[in-house]
């Protein structure tokens, strides 16, 4: 009903019982002021009087809040209840003062407190009636909604014929009274709300209920005597109308008094309960079972739709959070999507408070007032997880008022749970996920194990000595030997820039780069020109690598070719760490300070400019100690480095030992240095010492 024609119910109300009293009046006697009245405005003004009223009442918000059902029961008792029961004492007092002469023959006096009576009962049953309605429809079905609305409207056509004057005769108008008076019979046997009374709120619905049934038949007896009462010249009551409604409102208020007082099981709510569990259930099972999200989502809409018995629903999902494709993120039940848009439109911009989920009546929803609404309940629920919103979920009714807080407490339940199904499963897939890389790296570091040289090379000029520890589960760390004919040994060491597959994949190319340009020309024009020098294999290697390394992507490396004939060794340092060197014959420690950019830095043929040869004689007993900067970046207590300085210290301490006896000393004053904190780089090192016995060069 529009709101400005809701607000002039009650002045039309009033202006009726007005008119009422003054046509009840002008019947008594009340003088020629008055005149004599028509019957029919009598009938009419009744009539008008309690159409209005129950048209106010019915179009006010539920009087049921949740499940407050004794504070209903309460305001009922003391609203109009206690004020006609006071009327009614004031009846009383009346018939006390009847053969007092000054009220014997005052037929105006009587109208008058009947009339009243009369307004206030019509007050009294349409407030209970409605206060009934809210109990009867409490969780109901909507076919018990349209049920009551059938009721009312047989209610209604009583009082219409009445207004009208049709008046059936006796063999048509009995049989309808009794059918439908039991048809409030069969309306008053819906006490569902009986079930969720507390042991205290039991014996207080008794207490209430019992009362309001006292005032009903207080006020069935007043009429009834008053009705042959030769002092009363009072209008006829819309006999029809009035009786139903009091026998209603009666019945009722007996049927919930007994049901309370014997605590009668109602199979419904049982079945209700059990099915709402079950439901609930069902969305835990399919955290066990590993189910698909979207089978989740429409598990939680199917639920929440039985369980609140909610028309049409719709689901909207966030498919950046929900685990859902876009395609895939809307659900729908007994809707149409072009009905779910004109909704999300109306609804755009006239969001519900903080807190808040329940429109219980669309037509006075901001966005929605004047607009012709085929749902008039709408229930709005958020699908809230811990870090993200997953959507939400739309539940609607064609009756308004018809979600309750017990409705949303339930709901509630279902997301929450649906919500830790999705969550569950996010953690699900990602384990196996993170299961899945984790075999994956162990197949790379597998395959980069296969690719460190486990076979030392050997020979009577030196002795080599290595050590190669990955920081993660793959490295890029490498080093590598390749014997050149002439009595020469390459040695490379690299280290690829990040760490992971990535890393262990160029790492791999580094290899293949090394062992496809360290390959015999066979064009060269003396022996030495078929192997290239350090820094042109530096200059081709950085060439092969610029058409595969990423842009953010380069290798450190440095090359050796030891040639034991002429007893020296070229290298290049492509901006790799210094080489450590122990010259014998000045018993000397000391760093190659040569230059030279990494791989990859420069992509043009400019970067071979960036490169240098470096050519030394070795002696018998010299020491090479090559390695990656995780050693000499290790940190220990405080962050500090390892640093080149204690790493030159313990050459200095150990150059007279073996490769071995060197190797295990530096990196057992490593582990030293870094024990408790963990390894963040890896580690490579080799040590290579001239033996001080060189077998003497044959001619």
């Amino acid at each position: 009903m529009p709101k400005r024609l809701l607000s002039l119910l009650l002045p039309f109300s009033l202006l009726s019982w007005v008119l009422l009293l003054l046509s009840a009046l002008s019947h008594s006697g009340a003088g020629p002021w008055l005149g004599n009245w028509p019957e029919w405005t009598t009938q009419l003004t009744q009539a008008a009087f309690v159409l209005g009223v129950f048209l106010y009442y019915r179009y006010q918000p539920s009087p049921l809040d949740g499940q407050a059902f004794v504070p209903l029961l309460r305001r009922l008792l003391l609203g109009p209840g206690l004020l006609a029961l006071g009327c009614v004492a004031l009846h009383l007092v009346e018939r006390l003062a009847k053969d007092e002469p000054v009220f014997s023959n005052n037929s105006v006096f009587f109208t008058s407190i009947y009339t009243l009576n009369l307004g206030l009962f019509v007050i009294f049953l349409a407030r209970t009636n409605y206060a009934w309605r809210a109990l009867v429809l409490f969780r109901s079905t909507a076919r018990l909604q349209r049920e009551w609305t059938a009721f009312e409207v047989a209610l209604g056509a009583t009082l219409l014929f009445r207004l009208v004057g049709v008046d059936p005769p006796n063999y048509l108008g009995i049989p309808l009274v009794v059918l439908l008076g039991l048809y409030g019979i069969y309306l008053s046997g819906h006490q569902k709300w009986v079930a969720y009374l507390s042991q205290r709120d039991k014996w207080n619905a008794v207490l209430l209920q019992a009362a309001l049934l006292f005032g009903v038949l207080i006020f069935v007896q007043y009429f009834r005597v008053t009705q042959v009462d030769p002092q009363l010249i009072a209008p006829q009551p819309q006999y029809a109308f009035l009786l139903l409604t009091a026998f209603f409102s009666a019945f009722y208020a007996l049927m919930g008094l007994l049901v309370t007082f014997f605590n009668m099981p109602i199979a419904d709510i049982i079945d209700q309960r059990r099915n709402e569990i079950l439901r609930l259930q069902r969305l835990t099972q399919i955290i066990q079972r590993g189910q698909t999200s979207a089978e989740v989502y429409t598990i939680l809409l199917e639920s929440a739709v039985q369980t609140v018995q909610a028309e049409a629903a719709w689901l909207d999902l966030d498919p950046g959070h929900a685990g859902v494709d876009a395609s895939e993120a809307t659900f729908y039940y007994n809707l149409q999507p072009e009905q779910a848009n004109s909704l999300r439109a109306l609804l755009k911009g006239h969001e519900l408070p903080e807190g808040e989920f329940i429109t219980n009546d669309l037509n006075v929803r901001p966005g929605f007032t004047g607009l012709p609404q085929a749902f008039r309940s709408l229930l709005q629920l958020p699908l809230r997880g811990l870090h993200y919103n997953y959507g939400m979920l739309h539940l609607l009714k064609v009756e308004p008022h018809t979600f309750d807080r017990e409705d949303l407490n339930i709901l509630q339940t279902f997301t929450s749970q649906a919500v830790l199904s999705i969550e569950n499963l996010e953690l699900v897939r990602t384990s196996l996920e993170n299961q899945r890389t984790q075999e994956e790296l162990k197949i790379a570091s597998q395959v980069q194990d296969s690719l460190i040289p486990k076979n030392l090379p050997t020979d009577n000029w030196f002795e080599i000595s290595s050590h190669s520890l990955a920081a993660k589960e793959v490295g890029g760390d490498f080093y590598d030997f390749l014997h050149l004919p002439g009595r020469r040994l390459a040695v490379i060491i690299g280290d690829v820039s990040g760490k992971g597959v990535t890393a262990a994949f160029h790492m791999a190319q580094m290899k293949g780069i090394f062992h496809a340009l360290m390959q015999e020309n066979p064009l060269a024009k003396n022996e030495r020109d078929k192997f290239p020098v350090p820094s042109r294999f530096m200059a081709q290697a950085n060439t092969a690598l610029s058409h595969c390394l990423e842009r953010s992507s380069f290798i450190t490396s440095s090359l050796y070719i030891i040639d034991y004939e002429q007893g020296g060794f070229v290298f290049a340092r492509a901006g790799h760490c210094h080489t450590l060197y122990y010259h014998a014959l000045r018993e000397e420690v000391f760093y190659f300070e040569s230059t030279g950019l990494g791989l990859g830095i420069i992509r043009n043929e400019t970067y071979e400019k960036h490169i240098k040869n470096q050519f030394y004689d070795y002696s018998p007993g010299d020491v090479m100690v090559i390695y990656t900067d995780g050693i000499v970046e290790a940190r220990g207590a405080g962050g500090a480095e390892y640093g080149e300085d204690r790493l030159k210290l313990r050459l200095e301490e150990s150059y007279f030992q073996d490769a071995e006896s060197i190797k295990s000393l530096i990196l057992n004053d490593l582990n030293g240095f870094t024990h408790g904190y963990p390894i963040h780089d890896d580690q490579t090192l080799l040590v290579i010492k001239f033996k001080s016995a060189q077998p003497p060069l044959l001619a």
